[in-house]
Parts: C-alpha cells; structure tokens; sequence
C-alpha cells in the first residue's frame, strides 16, 4: 500500500488537515452498514440520553437521533476535525439535542449515570487504555443502560494494524471479556458475515 493511503487510513485514530477532512467523509459514508445493523440490535426508546464516543464525523449522532424521539444525544472525539465536522452536519439540532465536545475516552466529561445508551463505532481500536475506558464507559451509564461495540475489524492478526499507526484490533471474544471484567452483564456477540460485529453489555 502507498505511503499516500497508509497516511490517509491512520487518519483514522485521529484525523487532522485535508487528509482527516478526507478520512470523515469516508467514515460516514462506510460505517453507515454496520452503524445501522448494530443499532437494530438494540431497543431505543424515545428520550433516551445517549452518547457516541469517538463520534468522528458524526453521522452516528444523527442516525441515534433520529431513531428516539425527543432524544439527548451526546458526541465526544479526541480530534479537533472530527469535532468540527460532527457539529456540522447536526447544525440544525446543534446545542438543542445534539451536543458535541473534544475529550478522551479514557476521562469522559459527563457525571455518573447519565446515559441510556453508549455507542463505540470502529473507534476502540485506539483507545490508550482499554480497562480505565471501560470503567469510565460503566461510570456514565445508568443503571440498566447498554454499552455498544461496533467493529469490522475482528481478527487480532488483522493486516490493518501493519497499515494503521497505533490500532489494536480485538477479536469479540476479548471484547466481551473485557467488558465482563469491567463489571457488565448478559454481554453478548452479535456477528454479521464476513467481518461484522456488534458487542453489548449492560451495566446491572
């Protein structure tokens, strides 16, 4: 692969420049697949407060908006591109029932039980510490509330990691335990040939 696309695609942890500008447009145009398969595994309900964390571009903010009426719907990305283009694209429901900011996973701004639903769409790759976010994922949901996870990229030997600077690819079984040792419940792999997969724990 060029140097031109191996940049291009580790512009994926955290995209900046005309290049990441490049990145979120393919990343809402190509996640839409998975994004929408994941979420039809999980029962919104209307008024819901949810939260996409590594929102990117932000048209997961606006598929969970649009999937729970009178929803609060939270983005958060450690990119300062991402942030921009989320707010962008949800301008109309910006700061009314969209709201996006800048942080980390591994410390999310938001008080404890806050959410109904938590949403990680092809973002955990680059988490710096999986065990720290995951306790900060359990910390903002509410009682009952549903972490999910939303990867294409399933297998621990995957060739994007030679491409991608800094990606950890997770199989779901490591997934799943990791979410089991972080103190979620009824935790479950959904799969969806050839490379899908959604994996849902819920904070008892």
């Amino acid at each position: 692969m060029s140097k031109i696309l191996s940049k291009l695609f580790t512009n994926c942890a955290h995209p900046k420049g005309r290049m990441g500008r490049a990145m979120l447009w393919f990343m809402n145009s190509t996640h839409a697949p998975l994004t929408n398969w994941g979420l039809d595994l999980i029962d919104i309900q209307d008024k819901w407060t949810m939260l996409d964390i590594g929102c990117g571009g932000g048209a997961t903010l606006q598929r969970l908006s649009k999937r729970s009426n009178g929803a609060q719907v939270y983005g958060i990305d450690i990119s300062e591109e991402s942030v921009k283009k989320a707010k962008k694209i949800n301008k109309e429901l910006l700061d009314k029932q969209v709201f996006v900011s800048q942080g980390s996973a591994e410390k999310l701004p938001y008080h404890d039980e806050k959410f109904d639903l938590v949403t990680a769409v092809e973002t955990v790759y680059f988490w710096p510490n999986m065990p720290s976010c995951l306790q900060e994922v359990y910390r903002v949901l509410k009682q009952g509330g549903r972490f999910a996870i939303m990867v294409e990229a399933i297998n621990s030997d995957s060739m994007w990691t030679n491409i991608v600077e800094g990606m950890t690819v997770y199989t779901p079984e490591e997934l799943q335990v990791m979410l089991n040792a972080a103190g979620f419940t009824l935790t479950k792999v959904y799969q969806k040939k050839p490379y899908y997969a959604t994996i849902i724990g819920i904070k008892p």
